[in-house]
């Protein structure tokens, strides 16, 4: 028989009400032994987090990172062994920051492109981010470093601790290539398991045989998400070339639903196709505020010299084809679909599409309306290292009929004209497509990374000209050498695209934007990209974008939606509820493939005001494989997985807490059948789901008031992101106790007047809402009764779990948008 350990999983409730048992496997579920609480556990500093202000608790490394004795060392742990003597490392301290070292290397000969080894990585869990496509990149795990793809543009690994070593936590120690002058890096393994650096400059007249500052190496005790965003920002304050997402302006298209014309239609979009779609989108009730026009809008055409059945198109204009060009008025062009769609539909914001090249196939040269743009063909270069992943772009239509690039010198007028254009029609923004291909061009341009930097300097200057609300989307971006160069840019799509058609898509679709955000989440907002919501795999998509973090828009044709689906995602004026960071998976799954090993499940975690958010995902069946270059079933069993939640996977749970000596227990709210679940610290909620299947958790941290009194707020429970309405937070406890007051923005105890009179109304919760719905709460006591705006208003109470519901049966009006809900217990 299996050693199991209990976990204890109470149905939330008051102290008398027995516990759920649980057997579960000892090896998946053990219980952390400390008796410390997590306001205890960790050090405690403050900083900024993508904007919000959190604690940091980790303890980051500096001057224990060093190379010596042809070993990369970090704390005394061995990371990387037989590290060649070529290899040279230099402080990271002059970059404003002490958490690592850069590496480089003395090479024989100057060349434009070198791949040398930097030592050999063993028996340690990886997680990488690489380019499996010239446009995208995807994770991939292991322990040893022939186990490292080609073109990894983001390593993380852990290092755990021996077993003689008295100080027992993990270290995660980050690795990003970055760039050097012309050169950009990259990671890749080889047979013998050494971790190689790839350097190029796309041009072969661009040559250097020494580079001192082309990987930085930082690490973090405890908390890998600390040591990403601390190496990220020692590289920012090195390279001086990029900004982080905490310093960008979010556009408004995040905080409401969109619509996207791509899957609808594809380029067969019309005028007469969006008015449909945004029509049927109101008429449902699911307004949306936001449209994406998708490829199908512009004037392109093919060469004249063309010969190929399949001709690649050009730009050959800068205004709208024929299609958006309405009968009775046709000079007025695209802005008469912006009129209708904001003023006859109510949106806020329309945005198109666009190549940073112009179309796929770039700006057409002997086009009569672009010759002052002076495009010239050119064909790509693809690097070994995508070839090594993507053989197919061998035979790619760019590849072969090559692209019109603009004259670089030009593209700011480019940029300037396009964009004046569509922000004079009332367009909002843009959404930047086919970026990677500028690194295949780069010959003859100053290389890569100069043609790169030339043409996202007169994107960011022409965006910031145009479109005031930063309106800006980029699209098969993928590589570092935009992401080391993107100050302006704040939203980026997460992964591959969302494919209606491909069964095999839906799993590593999810895997995929949650483990590139962990890397794209510095710079970027991800976006997780539109979906279907009448689709078999439409709940599965729906959930993850609603606790992304990201924007939330979908591509379904006119008439075939899931309103139903819908209405958990979009409030009735169109509005979301944004979770507050880039969703990403949680520690201990950030090392394992759920994809492919069989038998983990992904959970994803995200945070709100004063509450986070977990979803659990099975992601098994399909992966990308190695050898035949593309995705693939590797399984065809369905088999049902078991994990785990516990209140500690959301990873910031403690900032939500609103006491500064919080215990760690937190109640659990299941949104597929309203189950309310207690958490005490370190306890494990088994979960079992097949594939495609999907649960979300709103996770609340318990806050004790007095003896008996208990309460954590839920949200609108029918919504994925229930906690998510919730948007201020005070409570009143009379007698000896501290009156707290918590809202957006501050947390201030005092102590109650002594003059005060003990008050009938032992306690009273004060909560700001957004939306309207269902209001959901954990009460360990029945409440007195409940106010909505100052008025008694019905509640519902189950005393076998003490959740507490009331109605909220509009949205909010006048000042603020909010619900001023009063509970008094």
């Amino acid at each position: 028989m299996k050693s199991t350990a209990i976990a204890k999983c109470y149905l939330a409730c008051s102290a008398l009400h027995r516990p759920a048992i649980y057997p579960l496997p000892l090896r998946n579920f053990l219980v952390s032994s400390t008796s410390l609480p997590p306001s205890k556990r960790r050090l405690r500093a403050r900083c900024c987090f993508h904007g919000e202000e959190v604690e940091a608790h980790p303890m980051t490394i500096s001057s224990l990172i060093s190379v010596s004795g042809r070993q990369l060392v970090v704390k005394g742990r061995t990371i990387l062994s037989s590290v060649p003597e070529n290899v040279i490392s230099s402080s990271a301290s002059s970059s404003g920051h002490v958490e690592g070292i850069f590496l480089g290397a003395h090479l024989p000969q100057p060349s434009c492109r070198h791949v040398f080894p930097l030592g050999t990585l063993l028996n340690m869990r990886f997680m990488a981010c690489f380019r499996f496509k010239l446009w995208w990149m995807a994770q991939r795990t292991g322990n040893r470093g022939s186990e490292v793809p080609a073109e990894t543009q983001f390593l993380i690994v852990e290092a755990k601790p021996a077993e003689n070593e008295c100080d027992g936590e993990s270290i995660y120690v980050v690795f990003l290539p970055i760039l050097e002058g012309p050169f950009r890096a990259s990671l890749q393994g080889s047979p013998t398991d050494d971790l190689h650096l790839c350097v190029e400059s796309g041009d072969e007249k661009i040559c250097a045989s020494n580079f001192s500052h082309s990987l930085f190496v930082g690490a973090a005790v405890s908390d890998p998400f600390s040591a990403i965003s601390c190496a990220v920002r020692t590289v920012k304050s090195h390279l001086r070339t990029f900004r982080l997402l905490s310093e960008k302006q979010i556009p408004g298209i995040a905080d409401v639903f969109g619509w996207c014309t791509w899957d609808a239609f594809y380029q067969d979009v019309t005028r007469a196709g969006v008015e449909a779609g945004l029509q049927s989108l109101l008429a449902g009730g699911a307004p949306p505020k936001f449209v994406i026009i998708d490829d199908g809008w512009q004037s392109v055409d093919s060469d004249a010299t063309a010969v190929d059945p399949n001709p690649s198109l050009r730009l050959t204009g800068i205004k709208e084809n024929a299609k958006f060009r309405s009968e009775e008025n046709p000079a007025a062009g695209i802005k008469s679909v912006v009129v209708q769609a904001k003023e006859k539909y109510g949106l806020k914001y329309v945005y198109v599409w666009h190549a940073l090249v112009g179309y796929w196939g770039g700006v057409q040269p002997e086009a009569e309306e672009m010759e002052e743009y002076a495009s010239a063909m050119r064909f790509p270069k693809i690097s070994p290292g995508v070839l090594e992943n993507e053989p197919w772009m061998k035979t790619d239509v760019l590849t072969l009929q090559g692209v019109g690039l603009i004259d670089p010198k030009r593209v700011h007028e480019f940029y300037s004209d396009l964009h004046g254009y569509l922000s004079a029609a009332g367009i909002d923004g843009v959404k930047v497509d086919v970026q990677c291909i500028l690194e295949t061009l780069g010959s003859g341009h100053g290389g890569r990374v100069e043609l790169v930097r030339q043409y996202l300097h007169a994107l960011d200057a022409s965006v910031a000209k145009n479109f005031p609300d930063n309106g800006c989307i980029a699209c098969m971006s993928h590589h570092t050498d935009a992401l080391y160069r993107q100050k302006q840019t704040a939203v980026v799509r997460a992964s591959d695209d969302f494919y209606p058609r491909d069964p095999m898509s839906h799993t590593i679709h999810i895997a995929s934007v949650a483990f590139n955000s962990v890397f794209l989440g510095e710079f970027m907002l991800p976006d997780w990209d539109m979906f279907h919501s009448l689709h078999p795999a439409g709940e599965y998509h729906a959930s993850a974008r609603a606790i992304s973090g990201g924007p939330v828009y979908v591509s379904d044709a006119p008439g075939k939606h899931n309103f139903e689906l819908l209405r958990k995602l979009v409030l009735p004026d169109g509005s979301i509820l944004r979770a507050r960071l880039p969703g990403r998976p949680t520690v201990d799954c950030l090392f394992s493939d759920p994809t492919r090993d069989g038998v983990s499940l992904l959970k994803i975690w995200n945070m709100n005001k004063f509450t986070g958010v977990l979803g659990v995902y099975n992601c098994q069946g399909a992966a990308w494989c190695s050898t035949e270059k593309k995705n693939a079933f590797h399984s065809s069993n369905p088999l049902t997985l078991t994990s785990a939640i516990r209140g500690s996977d959301v990873h910031l749970i403690s900032e939500a807490s609103t006491e500064q000596n919080w215990e760690g227990n937190c109640m659990a709210y299941r949104h597929r059948d309203g189950e309310l679940f207690f958490l005490p610290r370190g306890a494990a909620l088994p979960v079992s789901l097949m594939v495609l299947e999907h649960e979300v958790f709103t996770i609340s941290p318990i806050k004790v008031l007095e003896p008996g009194f208990r309460f954590a707020p839920l949200g609108l429970i029918d919504m994925y992101n229930a906690g998510g309405a919730i948007d201020g937070l005070t409570y009143d406890v009379f007698g000896d106790a501290n009156l707290l007051h918590l809202d957006s923005s501050s947390m201030v105890e005092a102590k109650e007047a002594e003059d005060v009179c003990r008050s009938s109304e032992i306690v009273k919760v004060f909560m700001e809402v957004k939306g309207c719905g269902r209001l959901g709460a954990y009460s360990s006591t029945e409440p007195r009764r409940c106010l909505l705006s100052s008025e008694p208003v019905n509640f519902s109470y189950d005393t076998s779990n003490g959740l507490l519901t009331l109605l909220l049966d509009s949205m909010p009006v006048g000042e603020g948008s909010i619900h001023s809900v009063v509970v008094e217990l």
